[in-house]
Formats: C-alpha cells, sequence, structure tokens
C-alpha cells in the first residue's frame, strides 16, 4: 500500500513566520528555524517518555530488536538534539530538557530499575546508543553531568564500560567506542588510551580518497560517509583537543572535508532534496549533518554550508515530516513501514538528530550570520565523477535535479554473487526518484538496470559486478562502465535486511553471461551501451537482454510505448503545505527510454506500472525496452536514458564509426567518442 499524502501539520507555516529572506535569500531559514524544529521535536517526544523518563517509546510497530532497545533509541536519539540545542544556547533550556533527561540517565543505568536500559554486553545496538548517550554528556558537561549526583555518575561510567571489549563490527561502529572511551578518559574513568589509538587508526584505512570513506572493506558508498565518517573525527578531535593525536586527527579531518564537501554539495537537489541511495534513509535530514560539521571543521563557505543544512531539512518538513504529532515516523516524508530494515525500530528515526549539529555552534557563529549562497545546481549545470564511489554525476539548473549513474558501488566484493540491493546496485539514483523497494519487484530488478531474461522472463542480477572506472571528458561529459556475470538468485528470506543484498537461498546462484555496460552522461540523458560476453559454459541460456530507466513517481500523466521507445510523465505529491496559494506543485517529471543508434536493436518497449513499490505517493512509472529474442554476444546495444523535469532535449544519437568505438552526438551540438572495447 502506498504512503498516504500527509496532512497539514500548520507547523511549516508557523515556521514561515520567521523566514528572512535577506539573510537566507534561498530557504528564508535561520537559527531560529532551527531552535523551533528542535523543540517541536523534542517537547512532541516527551509525550511518550515512561514515568522515570530512561526510555521514549513511540509509537508504532515494534523495531526488530524489541521494545527495550526501541526505547533506549527514543531516549540516546532525542538526546542529541537536546544535547545540540542546550550547548548552542550556552546552557540555556527553557523547557527543562535536561532535568527530564538526567532522570532517564538515573533510572536507565540502574539495573534495580523497571526502567534499565539493556547493558552493551547484551545487546549490540546498545553499543550504538551508548555513543549519542557519551557525547550527549560531553556537550552540555556543564549543565548536566557535573549536575548529576555522585551514584548517578558512577553508574553512568559503570553502564558505559560494559561492553567495550566485546565484539564492534569493522564499520563505522568503531566510532561509537571511540567516542565512549574518550569520554570516560575525560570524566577519569579510563587511563588507557591505546585501544583509541588502534581503532582511529582501523578507521582511517577506511579513507579511499579525494575526501571519500566506504564504510567498512566492501564497497559502501552513502550517506554513512557524511553522516559517521566525517563526522565523529571532527567530534573526536574536539573531545580530546590538546592531545598530539587528537590535533593531528583534526588537521587531517579539515583537510578530507575540503576534499569531500564539493561532492556533497553537488548531490543535494535545488529543492534540497537528498540523494536517495543507501541504507538509513529513514534518517532523512541527518543528510545535513557533513555540512554542519564542514562548518564546525571551518572547512568551506558558512553561507553555502548553511544553505545546503537548511534546504535538506526544510524538504522534509515542507513535505510532512514531522507528522501532525510532531513525530519522526519511519518513512521518508509520511510513515511507510517498508522502508524499515532489520535494526530499524520507531526511535530509529531521530537519528536524523545528526542533521541538527549545526545548533552546537553559537548564535554569533558565521554559519549562522554569513548570508547563505545557491548550491552548484542553482548556479548551473553541474558534471563530476566521484572515483572512489565509481559515481558520474549531473545536475540541471533548470529542475534543480541531480541523478547520479552508478558503476562503483553495491555494499559487497567483486564475484559475491548476492541479490541487488536496491538503494545500492541500481545503475542511477538521484535527488526526485526512489527505486523499487517493495513488492514482488524488489528483488528482481527492473528500474535503472541491466539485465538478461532466462527462458521464464526471470531477470538476472549484477552485485559483486567489477567497476570500472569513471572519467570527466574535456566537453563536460562524464564516462562510466562496469561488468559482471550474470546470475539468477533466489533470495533467502530469513537473511537479515541490512540494506545490502541477499544470498542465493540454495547457497549456489545460477550462472550466466558476462554483461559490460558503458554509460556517457550529460545534461538529463545518458547513453547506456551494453555488451554481451560469449557463454562461459554457463547455468543459464539467455532468452533476452532488457534495459530499464529512470523509476518516477506521482500521478501518472502520460505513459506510453511503442517503436523502440517508451516514456512516462507524472506529477509528484504536492508540497504538504504551499507557501501560498499560487505556489505551484511538484515539478513533473519525465522518464524517457529509447534506441540510439538507429538499428531497431530493442523490439519490445513498455511502461511498467507500480502502487505501493516506493515511499512516495502515487503510481511509479519505469520505462523498459528489450530485445525480441536472445542478444547477439559481442554486439553493442545502444539506449537513451533521460530524467528530466520537463520535456527533455532531443535524445543524443549513437554511432559507432569504428569497431569498439563509440560515437554519441548531443542535441546541443557536442560530439564525444570513447573506445568502448577493453575498457
Amino acid at each position: 500500500m502506498t504512503a498516504p499524502a500527509t496532512r497539514p501539520t500548520g507547523f511549516a507555516a508557523r515556521l514561515r513566520d520567521l523566514d528572512d529572506h535577506v539573510l537566507s535569500p534561498h530557504t528564508g531559514w535561520t537559527r531560529a528555524h532551527w531552535e523551533a524544529l528542535a523543540d517541536h521535536l523534542l517537547l512532541s517526544a516527551r509525550r511518550w517518555a515512561s514515568p522515570a523518563h530512561a526510555g521514549i517509546a513511540l509509537p508504532g510497530e515494534t523495531g526488530g530488536y524489541g521494545a527495550r532497545i526501541d526505547a533506549l533509541e527514543g531516549f540516546a536519539r532525542t538526546f542529541l538534539t537536546a544535547a545540540f540545542r542546550v550547548a548552542g544556547s550556552r546552557g540555556q533550556d527553557p523547557h527543562g530538557f535536561l532535568e527530564r533527561y538526567a532522570e532517564g540517565l538515573a533510572a536507565g543505568t540502574d539495573p534495580e530499575s523497571a526502567e534499565a536500559w539493556p547493558r552493551l554486553h547484551e545487546h549490540g545496538q546498545a553499543k550504538v546508543e551508548a555513543a549519542s548517550v557519551a557525547l550527549g554528556l560531553h556537550l552540555t558537561r556543564p549543565w548536566l553531568w557535573e549536575r548529576l549526583d555522585p551514584a548517578v555518575q558512577e553508574r553512568v561510567v559503570d553502564y558505559l564500560s560494559d561492553g567495550l571489549d566485546t565484539f564492534y563490527p569493522p564499520i563505522n561502529w568503531l566510532w561509537f567506542r571511540v567516542v565512549v572511551r574518550e569520554f570516560l578518559h575525560s570524566v577519569g574513568a579510563l587511563d588507557d588510551l591505546s585501544g583509541v589509538r588502534e581503532e582511529v587508526a582501523t578507521l582511517d584505512g577506511f579513507y579511499r580518497g579525494d575526501g571519500w570513506y566506504a564504510d567498512g572493506d566492501e564497497r559502501s558508498y552513502d550517506h554513512y560517509v557524511g553522516w559517521a565518517m566525517h563526522l565523529y573525527p571532527v567530534l573526536w578531535a574536539r573531545m580530546a583537543a590538546g592531545r598530539a593525536e587528537a590535533d593531528a586527527a583534526a588537521a587531517t579531518a579539515h583537510e578530507r572535508l575540503e576534499l569531500f564537501l564539493p561532492d556533497a554539495l553537488g548531490l543535494v537537489g535545488g529543492d534540497g532534496g537528498p540523494l536517495v541511495q543507501g541504507r538509513s534513509l529513514t534518517y532523512r535530514f541527518a543528510a545535513a549533518a557533513p555540512f554542519w560539521v564542514g562548518a564546525m571543521a571551518d572547512a568551506g563557505s558558512p553561507g553555502l554550508l548553511r544553505r545546503a543544512a537548511s534546504g535538506v531539512v526544510k524538504h522534509f518538513v515542507e513535505r510532512g515530516a514531522p507528522d501532525d504529532d510532531g513525530l519522526l515516523t519511519l518513512g521518508w516524508y509520511g510513515s511507510w513501514r517498508p522502508l524499515a530494515q532489520r535494526y530499524s525500530g520507531p526511535g530509529s528515526p531521530y537519528w536524523a538528530s545528526k542533521g541538527l549539529l549545526g545548533l552546537v555552534l553559537p548564535p554569533e557563529h558565521p554559519a549562522w550570520t554569513a548570508v547563505e549562497e545557491p548550491l552548484p545546481v542553482e548556479v548551473r549545470d553541474t558534471s563530476f565523477v566521484v572515483g572512489q564511489a565509481g559515481w558520474q554525476v549531473s545536475g540541471t539548473r533548470a529542475d534543480g535535479l541531480v541523478r547520479v549513474l552508478n558503476h562503483g558501488t553495491d555494499h559487497s566484493r567483486p564475484g559475491s554473487g548476492l541479490s541487488d540491493g536496491p538503494l545500492y546496485s541500481r545503475l542511477g539514483y538521484s535527488t526526485a526518484t526512489w527505486p523499487v523497494v517493495a513488492g514482488d519487484l524488489r528483488h528482481r530488478p527492473l528500474d535503472q538496470s541491466v539485465v538478461l531474461l532466462d527462458g521464464a522472463g526471470e531477470p538476472s542480477h549484477r552485485t559483486g559486478f567489477e567497476d570500472g572506472h569513471v572519467s570527466l571528458l574535456d566537453g563536460g561529459t562524464s564516462v562510466g562502465s562496469s561488468r559482471w556475470r550474470s546470475h539468477w538468485v533466489e533470495p533467502d528470506p530469513s537473511a537479515p535486511d541490512h540494506g545490502s543484498g541477499y544470498p542465493d537461498a540454495s547457497g549456489s546462484p545460477r550462472l550466466g553471461p558476462w554483461l559490460e555496460a558503458v554509460s556517457l552522461l550529460r545534461g538529463a540523458w545518458e547513453v547506456r551501451l551494453v555488451r554481451v560476453a560469449p557463454g562461459l559454459g554457463d547455468d543459464v541460456v539467455p532468452a533476452g537482454l532488457r534495459v530499464g530507466g529512470w523509476p518516477v513517481t506521482g500521478d501518472v500523466v502520460d505513459a506510453a510505448a511503442g517503436d523502440g521507445a517508451a516514456h512516462a510523465v507524472v506529477a509528484p505529491a504536492p508540497l504538504v503545505e504551499p507557501a501560498s496559494p499560487v505556489e505551484p506543485v511538484e515539478t513533473p517529471l519525465a522518464s524517457v527510454l529509447r534506441t540510439a543508434d538507429g538499428r531497431g536493436a530493442f523490439a519490445r518497449a513498455g511502461v511498467e506500472q507500480l502502487v505501493g513499490v516506493t515511499p512516495l505517493a502515487g503510481t511509479t512509472c519505469v520505462p523498459w525496452l528489450a530485445t525480441d529474442g536472445a542478444p547477439e554476444p559481442g554486439r553493442w546495444y545502444a539506449a537513451a536514458v533521460a530524467l528530466a523535469g520537463e520535456a527533455p532535449a532531443d535524445a543524443p544519437e549513437v554511432t559507432f564509426p569504428v569497431p569498439g568505438v563509440a560515437r554519441a552526438a548531443w542535441a546541443d551540438g557536442a560530439v564525444d567518442e570513447v573506445v568502448v572495447d577493453g575498457r
């Protein structure tokens, strides 16, 4: 069932009364908006607190880790918001937030209390939440920690120390242990910092260059790069300021942020929408965190960083998050339970708190006083590549859309043979579209895909592909490539859902031929070149080749297919509360797919129309093209794929002037030639 359109809450309208379009010409948002949002979230969540305030059991279906973890998440993650709010206001706390969190700390760390928290050695998720508790205590130390009863302080130390020597996954979780250890050291409860140094060194090993980290040793590039791998180094260095290793780390973090932030800014849509890609998207405006980290570290223009952060948060507020009750539910704009992953519960969305980090900065900080500057996509059409993630990026000023073509990220390793995780393994993501993440097609790739079809019409998967490279040509066109062994997977339903692909239930996926894909991206258009390699004793002889286009969701305006082409135009749901009766609804979205080389290679075309497969309201339309019968091995097939907020320019045309070279002629007169054999 698709998420219903959310009803006006009145909150977005009240925020507009605070608008200042002189200081903030693009969003109107100032510090007053952020303070009002933080207060609204905290006061609304407070209604769901337990009697002793140790848990906040928010409404909704119990998460995969149980009600006690859900309540702990509700406490710890909202505590971060309260800590940011009070610390940046130099201890002013007119709503008495810290008083209630102090009561909760006393009860939650008391093993005899009916509201005692799960211990770190009892449940891994408690290790995650312990870091938020430690960070919140550090930030509010003069107003909370130092006023706690010594017996409560002792219990807090005991709670945070318990389980620190047990297993932590070698991903961003290691930062949680670093933060807890650093806090314990700061209050005289830990002398040996060798573990901190070792873990910081391990985390440094996840750095891949040019400002980009992987979240672990897999090809895991997503929002965790910004809201974890860049966030915690800066916060830890401030916690440990004065020690040589921390001061050196602060300098390194600054240097890497200056490399990362231009890419991160280029991935924000003109309407403030963040890139829809990767796990934990229900954290919503946590995507604003790296911009505040940049401001905190003095890395980047403060007016531009605030514009990006305000744009991201306003994007959600204007579309119904928080909801009528002032709550952040599991979903995107409104509540949509299928977005939950195994570790998601009703308290999980409050890691959106990370996006409120800017409140730590005092009112006189340049991040609050500088005039907003426009986002890159608001200034000009943009084109760049992220080599580490294998991404080609194109933003178009006319519609504010940012698109990413993906030839390097699948939350896996080469040859893994897993099913495709919709949020990692698609060929394309954008700031305005959602991949199919629910329903029968969740594990049967259709949107933004290149698949082989078996005799029963089942599509192959690409996770475990071999990434090629991405580059930017002199004229602004980007080029990327990847290749993979096609395989058919019957996903194991018992496998945990952490956003990545599933193993085959039998333990051995069926194998087919190798597939190669080369993408040329310019503006709204991609030229997608695909080739099937000769068979290698395959389990499956392909019966067809299919290319899937961009998924667009909303009210269907137009959808048609035929003669080697397919397209769909939708009108997305309007803003929850338009700024005025004449404010236009959301920009229409057009998804177009057509044969690009004039050779009639794709004899079949269609537009799949699906309901309830994304968190967005409406029907999801996915254009597709397919061969009529088995593809010819060694032959390059060419499709033109577009996503635009209005009818895109004429499609590019592809020719092959000599074997192994593709020539793309674009509507703006540009011509690109690339070698496609042996990439």
